[in-house]
């Protein structure tokens, strides 16, 4: 399941930096997380980066894109698969 960020989010910069998939970026008004790019850091950490900086706690599950552990590990491959081709 990817993440999302909720509009209580405050814009203070932290989670960008942190993505290992570069799946977050500024909105039209607030950070958005791309579900396409977003493992939940699998394959990276054990735990969400963002979620871990947030000093907000505005970024939860996406309920829209539900993905097994599995699911999240093989889009993880396949992202470093697309990095090492580039």
């Amino acid at each position: 399941m990817a993440l999302m960020i909720t509009d209580e989010c405050i814009n203070c910069d932290v989670c960008e930096p942190e993505c290992p998939n570069d799946a977050i970026s500024m909105g039209p008004t607030i950070y958005e997380i791309d579900p396409q790019k977003c493992t939940e850091c699998v394959g990276h950490y054990s735990e969400p980066q963002c979620v871990q900086v947030c000093p907000v706690e505005c970024i939860p599950f996406n309920p829209a894109w539900r993905e097994s552990r599995e699911e999240l590990q093989a889009k993880f491959e396949r992202l470093q698969a697309q990095k090492a081709a580039a």
